[in-house]
């Protein structure tokens, strides 16, 4: 239910106001003064307040400057009334931060659209915020290593630059989270941010992806098209997977960067742009370059700045941190109450060389939720048997009893492989019942599927 606030001098027409409005199903009340009406605006309850502009101890636009510099998340849409209108009261009210400006005698059908519209602007203004608050989670450096204060004491320092940046990073170790940080904290952040991942784009079309066409000259596509060089003017040009680029395309991309401008495919003048180019790469380019795959005149070019992302297992100490971000993160996207993780469970993940990075760590953990939608803590049997092997294979245990169980869940898991998934044939080569095999895989957390015989 939304709340609304009348303040306005006149008893009768803040009577007349609350019985409107909760006919119409809003929650109302009313103060007589400025000094209520304040105090009330300052307790995070009211989407929306109905202010006159005459009040007996102060002026109702006085209330409203006070009012629009309260925090933005929990100050509330205001709607001023009069019964003295005049343009100029109502382009200062405006001004100064009200949604609308309604004259006395109100009419009931244009208050109650009045009305709506500003308690929908208010929603909107208040998931949009929270939407900006979850982005600016996204693109932080998650943990308290070494490495990590590392970036983000180098994203600090480069990114108000106009530098390009170079980043390395093995595949899944948040190449593009650094990239969207230097952007967020340079002096382009009110502007676009431009991705183009080079090793996804064909060959054939990759041109027209970064530098657009015009007149129809890609056929099967819209009359013209903007390309990223374009989109991203004045912004930040993100070149993912910069290293699958062709020489070709390179030789174009380097002349843009060097000239500030280009020539659409198809087109026969050039568009200027200013734009901050961010590349990234899996590839060592300097064996690329000595290779013939990548030009070393376009390499220095991009290498202004390097940046090197460390890959997950150099940074163990902080999984827990991303796990308990990542268990949070999707705890709200599906509406989950809050999950915790047990310390056993973080150690072995700590201990899992991690060959898909942070993006790996993230596919787990959400598995790990979807397939125990009942699960308020998570633990050892809970985590994917790839983790549970790794942990075999390194030995890393705190107790016999882990050894062991780990040891049983791999020595079972490779027999029922051997066996192709048939049941009553793993447990005859493990010398158990079946029932006595089903038992043992749910005691060691072992997910009780039953293939189809053969």
């Amino acid at each position: 239910m939304h709340h609304v606030l009348i303040v306005d001098d006149e008893a009768e027409i803040r009577e007349s106001l609350e019985e409107i409005l909760r006919e119409e199903g809003y929650a109302a009340a009313s103060v007589g003064t400025a000094a209520e009406a304040i105090a009330q605006a300052r307790e995070p309850i009211y989407d929306l307040l109905l202010l006159d502009v005459w009040l007996p101890d102060r002026d109702g636009l006085e209330v409203l400057r006070e009012i629009h510099a309260l925090d933005a998340e929990a100050r509330p849409e205001v709607i001023v009334i009069s019964g003295h209108a005049t343009i100029e009261t109502a382009v200062k009210a405006t001004k100064l931060g009200a949604f609308d400006f309604l004259e006395k005698p109100l009419t009931l059908d244009r208050t109650l659209i009045v009305v709506k519209n500003a308690i929908e602007a208010r929603r909107l203004r208040t998931e949009n915020l929270e939407f900006r608050r979850q982005l600016a989670l996204e693109r932080q450096i998650t943990g308290e290593s070494v490495q990590a204060r590392a970036l983000r004491q180098q994203i600090r320092l480069m990114a108000p630059t106009n530098g390009r940046v170079l980043i390395y990073g093995e595949s899944g170790s948040g190449k593009e989270l650094i990239a969207r940080a230097i952007h967020t904290e340079s002096l382009r952040c009110d502007r676009v941010f431009v991705e183009l991942n080079c090793a996804a784009i064909p060959e054939d079309y990759i041109e027209s992806e970064l530098f657009g066409y015009r007149h129809g000259a890609v056929p099967g596509g819209p009359p013209e098209k903007r390309g990223t060089f374009e989109r991203a003017n004045g912004g930040t040009l993100f070149l993912d997977e910069v290293g699958d680029m062709s020489l070709k395309t390179q030789s174009k991309v380097l002349r843009a960067l060097d000239e500030q401008r280009f020539v659409p495919v198809g087109a026969t003048q050039p568009i200027s742009v200013d734009v901050r180019v961010i590349a990234a790469t899996n590839k060592n380019l300097e064996d690329e370059i000595a290779k013939g795959n990548f030009r070393e005149d376009f390499f220095y070019r991009l290498n202004v700045i390097p940046f090197y992302v460390p890959p997950l297992r150099d940074r163990r100490e902080d999984i827990a941190l991303l796990v308990r971000e990542f268990l949070l993160g999707f705890g709200r996207e599906y509406g989950r109450p809050r999950v915790e993780i047990d310390d056993a469970a973080l150690e072995l993940l700590r201990h899992y060389h991690w060959p898909g990075n942070v993006r790996e760590l993230r596919n787990v953990v959400e598995r790990v939720l979807i397939l125990n939608p009942q699960a308020r803590r998570i633990e050892r049997r809970h985590l994917p048997m790839l983790v549970h092997r790794s942990a075999v294979r390194t030995g890393e245990f705190d107790t016999l009893q882990q050894a062991r169980d780990a040891y049983e869940r791999e020595y079972i898991l490779r027999k029922i492989d051997d066996c192709n998934g048939n049941m009553s044939r793993a447990a005859e080569t493990l010398g158990l019942e079946r029932s006595h095999l089903y038992r043992k895989m749910k005691a060691l957390g072992i997910a009780l599927r039953e293939p189809a015989e053969r």
